[in-house]
């Protein structure tokens, strides 16, 4: 049977490793798309006005950070790009939280399989409007797709929860952040380096099928997404069979389109705190993410391909320490306690970053944050899916999931601004004091149940 783990329950068996892999693949891939943008930002935002300088949505854009800067008295050159990628990012994310729950909801109702076919589906087609994306219209409606179809990283986070008993959670969802760490290596150096050839250079004919200087990293990511969605249809095998699902009576609140019902409190022990943990984690983890490129540039004077070494550092680090750390020591630590090692460990990075006026305190300080965040985020994602009953775990996973897309969206914006108003050491020692609320809410945390019906 697909939902067990091993004949033993001591080992993967052969299905549930395959299946794990087509997971990994799937969240990889997610994760190229989400971050293969970021060295890319100041690109973007200079290629656009220069091309598109009336586009409405660009205007917008620029007109209503050019009046918060004046309103401000800011006068940095670097802070109307900085608060350009704060949008950008925010956008994509809100989406995400948008459509996390409902994606994991529906896979709940109509199983795993067809949902993360139609989203990755949804992903390949993000991908190639955004290879012709002439204008930054289209580009804005690229990233919106990407956005509402990455938000299956429920659906697939919840697929590792139906193929691994509880003592081995922890395991299965450190494989979910090697994936999510593998994804921040190879989608920031794509971006770094795919960038370095234009293909209008070679051919500036294309530009009027909407070819742009960026369409080479989308056209990657399509194939890849492709080759991901052939995979699925060919070799996934169904892991939350229609014995397992609830009756439409049972989901009428949960399959609301009001996305305010679909954050009514779980009635789980530690469902709910786990969730919040996990909010503001991400909330201050994603504002050091998305000032870190401009931070680096406006002190370093770092090129795109330097900030692409920087977040290929820190998902190296996050694949060595889940997978040679988290995966095998977490069920004998705890997950409880790994998350509040992990936290801690973030702290001092954060505090290094505002300080750092060199690479080597810039490195040590990412290195501090990527073995904290390698601890935190599979453990926290292994204790939402130990504290939820087994046919609710879609629908758990997905709020857990769609907070984390939240603070994604939030996070970076009051991060940007936070960096323009006050300056760029501000957000990385006000994001080490709020630490202390997660830290604090982790600390209540009560025991996970390790039943195998949860």
């Amino acid at each position: 049977m697909t939902t067990s783990l091993s004949s033993s329950g001591t080992a993967m068996s052969p299905e549930a490793k395959s299946t794990i892999k087509i997971v990994f693949f799937t969240l990889f891939l997610d994760l190229v798309g989400f971050s293969i943008i970021f060295p890319m930002f100041p690109a973007l935002a200079s290629y656009y006005l220069e091309i598109d300088p009336d586009n409405a949505v660009l205007q917008m854009i620029f007109g209503a950070i050019h009046r918060l800067m004046a309103a401000g008295g800011a006068d940095s050159a670097v802070t109307p790009v900085v608060l350009f990628g704060g949008v950008l990012g925010a956008v994509y994310s809100f989406l995400q939280f948008a459509s996390a729950p409902l994606w994991g909801t529906l896979s709940d109702r109509i199983g795993r399989k067809p949902v993360l076919l139609i989203s990755v589906a949804g992903l390949a087609l993000s991908y190639l409007l955004w290879a012709f994306s002439g204008s930054f219209t289209l580009l804005v409606l690229a990233r919106l797709l990407g956005g509402i179809m990455g938000g299956n990283l429920s659906t697939a986070t919840a697929v590792v929860a139906d193929v691994t008993k509880p003592e081995h959670r922890a395991k299965g969802m450190a494989f979910v952040g090697i994936a999510f760490a593998t994804g921040f290596i190879v989608g920031p150096a794509l971006g770094g380096v795919l960038t370095l050839y234009n293909p209008l250079a070679d051919a500036p004919h294309l530009s009027v099928y909407g070819i742009n200087p960026f369409s080479l990293a989308a056209a990657v990511a399509f194939v890849f997404a492709i080759a991901n969605f052939f995979l699925i249809l060919a070799t996934f095998k169904e892991t939350f069979p229609p014995a397992l699902r609830k009756l439409p009576h049972e989901r009428a609140v949960e399959r609301s389109a009001n996305i305010l019902k679909l954050f009514k409190p779980l009635p789980y022990a530690g469902t709910n705190r786990t969730n919040w943990s996990y909010f503001l984690f991400l909330f201050i983890f994603s504002g050091m993410e998305f000032t870190l490129t401009f931070l680096a540039v406006e002190r370093l004077h770092y090129s795109p391909m330097d900030n692409a070494y920087m977040f290929i550092f820190i998902g190296v680090v996050l694949a060595l320490i889940q997978g040679g750390v988290v995966r095998r020591r977490a069920h004998q630590v705890g997950e409880k306690r790994m998350v509040l090692m992990g936290l801690l460990f973030i702290s001092p990075g954060l505090v290094m970053l505002a300080m750092a006026q060199t690479t080597g305190i810039l490195y040590g300080g990412l290195a501090f944050l990527a073995i904290g965040s390698a601890m935190v985020i599979p453990c926290l994602t292994s204790l939402i899916s130990l504290y939820t009953p087994v046919a609710s775990q879609g629908h758990a996973i997905g709020i857990f999931r769609s907070l984390g897309a939240l603070a994604r969206a939030v996070g970076p914006f009051i991060a940007s601004l936070v960096y323009w108003r006050f300056g760029s050491r501000v957000p990385y020692l006000l994001g080490a004091i709020l630490l202390l609320l997660p830290i604090a809410m982790v600390a209540l945390l009560p025991p996970p149940t390790r039943s195998a019906e949860g």
